[in-house]
């Protein structure tokens, strides 16, 4: 069973009466869901994620307010719910790490993900927040929320990226692509350094997975669910398959010419999908000069003005 479910069931089996029974007077001032860290939280989880961190379990976002007026008595009836759900078991309040569960303080779970109680609001938030804090922040289930502050501050963020951010960082991840995949790999082949071409391979498939991401307006998440995640994107994400060929395949003779021909075809589809959306509109093949194009389309002129390569 998926852990947002899980907790979706448990909520409906004991926590929706818990609330209205015991806290029936300040019940639409509680908003309950499942959000924040855990790949429950982005439906990724499996028989695997079930070996930690895995339990019946929700939480109850309160203002910091109302956690010192009735904080205490809401964790303790929470903490009173069943231990045991549908075969599986609570876990106990852990001594240090982050909370995941129970009673959270609306301003406390935002700041801890985006530094401050609101959507990022200026240039620099949006530009040096990182994707998986922004992701953390807005993903899994929201299963009541009257009062609406939580979902406010979460549907801004889950609107993506203000449009010239988006473009500055496409510009910025581009350049590296370029400088990674088409420039460095090939001149570090003939020189027989095969590591460093190795970490070249890396450096522009984690950039070609990021521009991915933001092509389709989506975070993107923690690198081990990077893969994962693209099988649902509708634009390039069937590139998931040859951009994790490009970092099995070794770097003999043949392995090199195809990747080298991977490479290309990569950098060309995405040359492709930048005019299709009319972000750049340069006549060049060379990714580099896309690079440059989307910049100029960038209407903030703090953005426009940065360095190519600020911005991720």
């Amino acid at each position: 069973m998926k852990g947002l479910e899980l907790a979706r069931k448990y909520y409906e089996e004991y926590g929706r009466e818990m609330i209205d029974t015991q806290f029936d007077d300040v019940a639409d001032r509680i908003c309950v869901g499942l959000v924040g860290e855990g790949s429950e939280c982005l439906s990724y989880d499996d028989e695997i994620s079930t070996d930690h961190d895995f339990e019946p379990a929700f939480c109850l976002f309160i203002t910091k307010e109302d956690e010192k007026k009735f904080g205490f008595e809401l964790e303790r009836a929470y903490s009173k719910l069943p231990k045991q759900f549908m075969g599986y078991e609570r876990q106990p309040l852990a001594a240090v790490g982050g909370k995941r569960h129970g009673v959270i303080v609306i301003d406390d779970f935002y700041k801890q993900f985006l530094g401050a109680a609101n959507a990022p609001d200026t240039v620099e938030r949006w530009l040096y927040t990182p994707s998986q804090s922004l992701l953390n922040a807005s993903n899994g289930e929201i299963f009541r929320d009257d009062l609406g502050l939580f979902s406010a501050v979460r549907n801004e963020i889950k609107k993506g990226y203000p449009r010239d951010i988006r473009l500055k960082k496409i510009a910025a991840h581009t350049i590296f692509m370029a400088q990674a995949g088409l420039y460095n790999y090939p001149r570090l082949i003939k020189r027989g350094e095969t590591g460093a071409a190795q970490l070249a391979i890396f450096e522009f498939v984690k950039n070609t997975i990021s521009v991915i991401y933001l092509l389709n307006n989506n975070y993107e998440p923690f690198y081990k669910w990077t893969y994962r995640g693209m099988s649902a994107l509708e634009i390039l994400g069937n590139l998931a398959s040859p951009l994790a060929a490009l970092t099995e395949l070794g770097n003999s003779a043949d392995e090199t010419t195809a990747k080298a021909e991977t490479i290309e075809e990569i950098a060309q589809l995405l040359i492709s999908e930048y005019r299709k959306m009319g972000i750049s509109n340069s006549a060049s093949n060379e990714l580099e000069a896309h690079a440059y194009a989307i910049v100029k389309g960038i209407e903030n002129v703090e953005l426009r003005n940065m360095h190519i390569m600020q911005g991720i």
